[in-house]
């Protein structure tokens, strides 16, 4: 059986299939457009993959004479089992972005324009890339929401709201976006959250997370409550995973600034977070939650909430050893701060009867970080009167008390 010889010129340089859409670089190396695109859209990377020169201009060119030579060796090899490739579709460029913006513009036409946008942005990360880099488009998004936001058909509204989402803008725009709203941009999507449905707030959800991650920290300090709590709510509804990971992202940059502990604490993310718990979800979200926790019970609010909670110590005592390092440190640090700040008799005797004390002695003894055991070791030293000798505590453990 013969064995057709594929040009090596024919190949693209990444993935080292033939092309069915060649493009070439401003470093004059032709690739795949679905593979180059995917490795700087997707990927996120801004250098030439063969050369590693940076690319500063993402309108690669298409190589039609390469095409045509490939669709042309693919027709003379048809009887090879070779299939000929289509000719690709002409890709969306910023003229077409602003001819669809500009037809928005006109009430009649916008929001089938919207939705034609939407689609667009939909079918590649290269499409998004192209609506944000495109001048004017993401303050025309905007603009659209400040207007329709208290209106009582809010179609546009919705569709502008999940545009922004989807198209996941880049830190730089993100910057850019700030720097022309200023600080209107927040309370706009915290506005969003308060007054619309479950769809709308997932997507605000999405880009108030992105805008607080690019906003400079004495920005932040300043929130208003309402922020907390429409955040809050998001975590108590559990719109969806992804709207819940948003959520304690914003919640963890806030935290750390300012009196923005305290807010979260007044608008219930404490016995929020701790009900989350209850359901154990997955790794990576549970440390999270229990980073913020940590966040908030170094207040006296947040450490309140957390002893008022029937479930609160129980909870972070069995995060303990039990999902990660991470989680077993975080926890640990939880309930030292409620150990050193918030030790009534009640408390102490509930961490004996919950299992804390034990969970703290194991800590003690296997290896889950020096600062953990640290940790552990200075609560149990701290109550070892109330502590050391009692029944709740396993035989085995009595030995090993730290003294």
């Amino acid at each position: 059986m013969e064995v057709v010889q594929i040009p090596p010129y024919f190949l693209c340089p990444i993935s080292l299939e033939i092309m069915s859409d060649p493009v070439t670089l401003s470093t004059g190396i032709t690739y795949e457009r679905k593979t180059i695109e995917k490795w700087m859209f997707t990927d996120k990377h801004n250098t030439c993959p063969v050369t590693k020169q940076p690319v500063f201009d993402y309108d690669f060119t298409p190589n039609h004479n390469l095409r045509r030579l490939i669709q042309a060796w693919c027709a003379t090899n048809a009887s090879f089992g070779v299939e000929r490739f289509p000719t690709p579709r002409p890709q969306v460029t910023k003229t077409d972005i602003l001819s669809l913006l500009s037809e928005a513009k006109k009430p009649e036409y916008q929001i089938n324009s919207l939705k034609k946008l939407r689609k667009i942005i939909l079918e590649s990360d290269r499409n998004k890339h192209c609506v944000e880099s495109t001048p004017g488009a993401l303050d025309f998004l905007i603009s659209i929401i400040k207007k329709n936001i208290s209106s009582f058909d809010t179609s546009a509204c919705d569709e502008a709201l999940m545009i922004l989402s989807s198209i996941q803008i880049s830190a730089q725009g993100l910057l850019n976006l700030i720097k022309s709203h200023d600080d209107d941009l927040i309370h706009l999507f915290t506005s969003v959250m308060k007054k619309s449905n479950y769809q709308n707030r997932f997507h605000a959800t999405l880009v108030l997370s992105s805008l607080i991650e690019a906003t400079t920290p004495s920005k932040l300090i300043a929130l208003k409550d309402e922020l907390f709590i429409e955040v809050v709510k998001v975590l108590s509804d559990r719109l969806s995973a992804k709207a819940t990971k948003a959520a304690l992202k914003i919640l963890a940059e806030l935290c750390p600034l300012g009196r923005n502990r305290v807010k979260a604490a007044e608008a219930c993310a404490v016995s929020v977070l701790v009900e989350l718990l209850l359901d154990e979800p997955e790794r990576k979200t549970c440390e999270i939650m229990l980073m913020v926790l940590d966040q908030l019970c170094g207040c006296a609010e947040g450490r309140a909430a957390m002893v008022g909670h029937a479930a609160g110590i129980a909870i972070i005592s069995k995060k303990v050893l039990r999902v990660s390092c991470v989680a077993t440190e975080k926890a640990v640090r939880i309930l030292h701060s409620v150990s050193k700040f918030s030790a009534t008799p009640a408390v102490l005797q509930e961490m004996l009867n919950v299992g804390a004390v034990g969970k703290l002695c194991m800590a003690v003894q296997v290896d889950c970080g020096l600062k953990t055991k640290e940790k552990a070791k200075e609560i149990l030293k701290l109550h070892s009167r109330v502590w050391r000798n009692s029944p709740c505590i396993a035989y085995r453990f009595q030995g090993s008390y730290p003294s």
